[in-house]
């Protein structure tokens, strides 16, 4: 099951060869495109492209197959389509490289493998994502906190945040409204999700009912 059904030379590849692992690539491409939009939102472009990227890396090896110089030079080939690439977050170059992975063993013939290594990925995928979130991400907000000009913001809040928050930090202090009022951005940690509100309605008292907002932290930080 796990052997290949190529023979070494691209010169012995059948057409009933290149349907099979063409099919395969298209297949396994369509299923990862499934399992990474579980939890999760993907522009059209890049599930395409995860869709056809293991077809089209199938179709470059079993070409090069057999044949080392031309092997080199489409290696040096790929490499320049990351210096073409936007930087993605952590599971879309997880996908990314799981469809060149599948691309290099359909093309070599070993479709076996390639089934094998979206089953483990996928299984993987689903079990994390499905599995209770204990990193504490959906506690962990960003605080807008709009204040008069004549407020005095170090420590407007501290006693607030001890009593809703584990951790609070100050990011950034700016002027708004022509320098007549302060917007401090915070990140907090709440203690407890339900307690948001009551929260929010205490800032809401000290700061004279001026805007609040409280959203989830961006997720820019998972780039690679």
């Amino acid at each position: 099951m796990l052997e290949s059904i190529l023979n070494e030379t691209a010169s012995n590849i059948t057409m009933a060869h290149m349907i099979v692992c063409t099919g395969t690539s298209l297949g396994l491409g369509t299923a990862l495109a499934g399992i990474h939009m579980y939890r999760n939102h993907s522009s059209r472009n890049f599930l395409t492209t995860l869709v056809l990227l293991p077809v089209i890396v199938q179709m470059v090896i079993m070409m090069v197959n057999g044949n080392l110089g031309t092997g080199v030079a489409v290696m040096g080939a790929f490499s320049l389509v990351r210096f073409r690439s936007m930087p993605g977050n952590a599971r879309e170059i997880n996908s990314v490289f799981l469809a060149m992975a599948i691309g290099l063993a359909d093309g070599m013939g070993y479709i076996g493998i390639a089934v094998f290594m979206v089953c483990v990925v996928g299984l993987g995928t689903l079990a994390m994502f499905g599995a209770p979130d204990m990193s504490g991400q959906f506690l962990q907000k960003n605080l807008r906190v709009t204040i008069p000009e004549d407020l005095d913001y170090n420590g407007i809040f501290d006693d607030i945040f001890r009593k809703y928050v584990r951790k609070a930090e100050l990011v950034r202090v700016k002027t708004v409204n022509m320098g007549s009022l302060y917007e401090l951005n915070y990140r907090v940690d709440l203690k407890n999700q339900e307690n948001e509100k009551r929260m929010l309605d205490e800032i809401r008292c000290r700061n004279g009912n001026l805007t609040v907002v409280c959203g989830r932290v961006a997720e820019g930080n998972e780039n690679l």
